[in-house]
């Protein structure tokens, strides 16, 4: 009996003796200043950065995804930048799978840790675990992939936007992959792709502070506008000469190419081609929005504010 009270006093020891683990993610739509906070924290509270951004993912796609440059990292590691070629099959699950192991290893060193970017779908992945989804026969599949190489995207679009308007407003609908694997989903078992999506939350090692960076829609708007132009001024335009002959790739279904693939294929103009893309873009960060205004667990702040949030996240870990 007494073995068994100073082996549970013991175990209490370890528990109060070991410190509490953070993962602060920082989320936000596309321009908003994700990465200059993150730095600036990260030098703060001395640490390191985890990229959840999967369009910067691939190596090749370094200025239409708007990879931080050298400079911009000012000396703070991030992983999960540039690690993947296009020509990779690099799942989501692939990467909790991996963004796990790197956090565990890295809380030997840190205490805290940060994790950035504006793919909702992978930072849930990360903090709260995936769903499960059932498993569906491979017709359902061949047989979208057909309809969209007969007929395009936006027929299928406008399904989803039928069959599962909720999933629509919020999921990235120009990449093809997402569409058919939410149709083939609701082709398959009648069901909204979105009614699977709530599996419980996973237990994870860390406890989670959640940053969110916001702007007025005109504001937001506006950044995004420039930022396409200091892109083409970069190069954007080479950039996606060189993987004209890759342009059926999954990795390359995403706004900031595609435009210029229909450019390529004298489809479009080069000023309407670049005019899509600030239209596009300004598409995908109002479906960003929309995905993480229904995270209550987020506490908003304008990225100007750096100090103040520096403040609250100093407040919620000592």
């Amino acid at each position: 009996m007494q073995s068994i009270k100073l082996k549970a006093f013991a175990q209490s020891i370890i528990k109060l003796s070991q410190k509490d683990k953070y993962l602060i993610s920082i989320s936000g739509p596309t321009a908003s200043g994700k990465t200059g906070l993150s730095v600036f924290l990260a030098k703060a509270l001395n640490t390191e950065i985890l990229s959840c951004d999967s369009r910067q993912f691939f190596k090749e796609m370094k200025i239409g995804t708007a990879v931080p440059t050298v400079e911009e990292m000012a000396g703070v590691p991030h992983h999960f930048i540039g690690h993947l070629s296009i020509f990779d099959n690099y799942s989501v699950g692939d990467f909790e799978r991996d963004a796990i192991q790197k956090i565990e290893e890295l809380f030997q060193v840190y205490d805290c840790l940060l994790m950035v970017g504006g793919s909702g779908l992978y930072e849930k992945a990360v903090t709260d675990g995936l769903d499960e989804f059932p498993e569906i026969d491979k017709k359902f599949r061949q047989e979208l992939n057909k309809e969209f190489e007969e007929n395009g995207l936006e027929k299928l679009q406008q399904e989803l936007k039928i069959s599962d308007p909720e999933y629509y407003n919020t999921a990235a609908i120009d990449n093809q992959v997402r569409v058919i694997r939410a149709l083939e989903v609701f082709r398959a078992t009648g069901q909204k792709f979105s009614s699977f999506r709530t599996r419980k939350k996973v237990e994870r090692n860390f406890k989670l502070i959640k940053i969110g960076l916001e702007l007025p829609r005109e504001e937001l708007y506006d950044r995004i506008n420039q930022r396409v132009d200091l892109m083409m001024d970069f190069g954007l335009l080479e950039e996606a000469e060189k993987l004209y002959t890759h342009k059926e790739l999954n990795s390359l279904q995403t706004v900031g190419y595609r435009e210029f693939f229909d450019f390529m294929d004298g489809k479009t103009d080069l000023e309407t081609a670049v005019s899509e893309i600030k239209k596009n873009s300004r598409r995908y960060a109002k479906r960003q929005m929309t995905w993480y205004r229904k995270d209550e667990r987020i506490n908003w702040f304008s990225p100007f504010e750096k100090e103040k949030i520096l403040e609250f996240v100093e407040s919620e870990i000592y």
